[in-house]
């Protein structure tokens, strides 16, 4: 039988969740989907001295508001990192893989390192801190929100870089994502370097072209 704990004991663990939660780092990534540009990760220690109005899934902000936020991230985290994975590396680990590897790169490039850090989605990056998954976790944790925004901000700022350096297909407005101007573009011009070889559409016009 297991023995009760006293209520002073119960209140001393609690508040030593507390602490841990209000030290987790939030883990999010921006560019799974898309047919070209990195996958960009971010994590984010918010400092519960400084809350962040408005705070919500990238998905569901609008651009300019996305924008706002994100300096306000930066400036107001305990500590925060973006770390870009490059359409090579998608098409050699798989999107997948390239999104855990970013995840684990973005833990380690805090200046401190969490004592807990909460992934969005399921699936578990190799960490050398403990974690939690959290499905739709940029929805429910605040933390995660952040790096969502952080994320998806630099990812669109890169994918306007690439537009300029690969103009035609229209990075600067689609992102990447497979919209039919993107796929018109793409049968159109062939893939450039930033296309990641490895999904369907851009294989299939690289073996018609073959």
């Amino acid at each position: 039988m297991s023995r009760l704990r006293s209520p002073a004991k119960l209140a001393a663990e609690l508040g030593i969740a507390l602490a841990v939660l209000e030290r987790a780092c939030g883990v999010d990534e921006a560019g799974r989907g898309p047919l070209a540009g990195p996958v960009v990760v971010a994590a984010v220690v918010l400092d519960p001295a400084r809350p962040i109005a408005g705070l919500d899934d990238s998905k569901k902000l609008e651009p300019a508001e996305r924008e706002a936020l994100a300096p306000l991230i930066r400036f107001a985290a305990r500590g925060w990192s973006v770390i870009v994975v490059p359409a090579a590396e998608v098409d050699s680990l798989n999107v997948l893989g390239a999104t855990l590897a970013g995840m684990a790169r973005a833990v380690a490039a805090l200046s401190e390192a969490p004592p807990l850090a909460l992934i969005d989605g399921d699936r578990p990056p190799r960490l050398s801190v403990p974690l939690r998954t959290v499905v739709r976790g940029d929805a429910k944790v605040p933390a995660i929100a952040a790096a969502s925004v952080l994320a998806k901000v630099a990812r669109d700022a890169l994918m306007v870089e690439l537009d300029a350096v690969h103009p035609g297909y229209g990075f600067a407005k689609h992102k990447g994502y497979p919209t039919p101007d993107h796929l018109a573009a793409l049968k159109r011009l062939g893939p450039c370097i930033e296309h990641r070889r490895s999904f369907a559409p851009v294989r299939a016009v690289l073996e018609g072209a073959a």
